[in-house]
């Protein structure tokens, strides 16, 4: 999939056809009124809680309030057309995720095109991903799982959060980067009951969703699906440590609509990077399982744009199919 990356660089560096004065007078007033922050998922989220921290954080910098509307549904498509849709003025943000790269490459009728109609603002973090499989699954290791899968073929159910999900495609990059044969079974409501009860054998899922069930016995981690070892679990294997070259990393950061100024989308990188070097912000972050990640607008555009071109490349080898 050629993607046209060059958009990022250029929204990134500013694309608002406004005069210099005028831009730097408005920057140096931005923010006059209460800002938004549009997050496409349900409120106790993990998007919804790293957009109220930075929120809070960024409503003492600026020292204006800054909200947090959760617009939930379509996998954040609702929230992103949202946001595409209003005044590019700083006043609109989007809580952008690892979801907004995989609709791209997933969906061939939104009404939108996330890497020409969004400006890159800031990265807020990673959040690293854990294969989790049911303690009565024999396998105590990436390698014993991956043997076993292959002597018993379509024996093993890959529970996810839905078909498109980054739980569903970080499963099907393991199953096409390991050779391996599970059966995606995927969840509107939670896969952790029948995780725990054994109806289904493996998940890919969020540290923070799983951590206390690993910590308590109940669920046995294999491996993180970051390119490096998580702080939340220091002593569990990466899967590229068995699978060379795989990386399944979801992220959160900060979005705005195209055109708008640059001096006020460095103005919000400057503040969101400042956020993610406080201690305290820090802390909170880790909570949630974000591991912070400070990034230049265009690093930021970079990343999205390579996301997107990597799951388009997983969505068409496993043949992934929208619902």
């Amino acid at each position: 999939m050629k993607l046209p990356r060059r958009n990022f660089l250029h929204l990134a560096a500013g694309a608002a056809a406004l005069p210099a004065i005028p831009r730097f007078a408005w920057a140096q007033s931005y923010p006059t009124r209460p800002v938004r922050i549009i997050v496409g998922f349900p409120p106790g989220s993990g998007p919804d809680i790293a957009a109220r921290l930075m929120g809070q954080w960024l409503s003492e910098r600026l020292g204006q309030q800054v909200v947090v509307e959760d617009r939930p549904g379509a996998a954040g498509t609702i929230a992103t057309e949202a946001l595409v849709h209003a005044a590019p003025d700083g006043y609109s943000l989007l809580c952008a995720t690892a979801a907004n790269a995989i609709n791209a490459a997933l969906y061939q009728n939104l009404k939108f095109d996330f890497i020409r109609d969004i400006a890159p603002v800031a990265s807020i973090g990673n959040i690293p991903f854990v294969m989790a499989v049911n303690p009565l699954l024999s396998a105590k290791s990436v390698p014993e799982f991956i043997g076993y899968a292959k002597t018993n073929p379509s024996k093993i159910n890959m529970a996810s959060a839905g078909t498109g999900s980054l739980s569903h495609v970080s499963g099907a990059l393991f199953k096409v980067m390991a050779g391996v044969d599970l059966n995606h079974v995927p969840y509107r409501i939670s896969f952790m009951p029948d995780l725990l009860s054994g109806q289904v054998q493996v998940a890919f899922t969020t540290i923070t969703l799983s951590i206390e069930y690993i910590r308590a016995g109940k669920l046995r981690a294999l491996a993180v699906t970051s390119a490096t070892r998580s702080t939340a679990l220091p002593d569990i294997p990466t899967v590229s440590e068995f699978v060379p070259g795989y990386d399944a990393t979801g992220w959160y950061g900060v979005g705005a609509p195209k055109r708008t100024p640059a001096d006020i989308v460095d103005k919000l990188n400057r503040e969101v990077n400042a956020g993610l070097a406080d201690r305290k912000l820090k802390a909170r972050l880790a909570d949630v399982g974000v591991e912070p990640t400070p990034m230049a607008p265009a690093e930021f555009g970079k990343l999205i744009a390579d996301d997107t071109e990597k799951w388009g490349k997983v969505i068409k080898a496993a043949n992934i199919k929208p619902e």
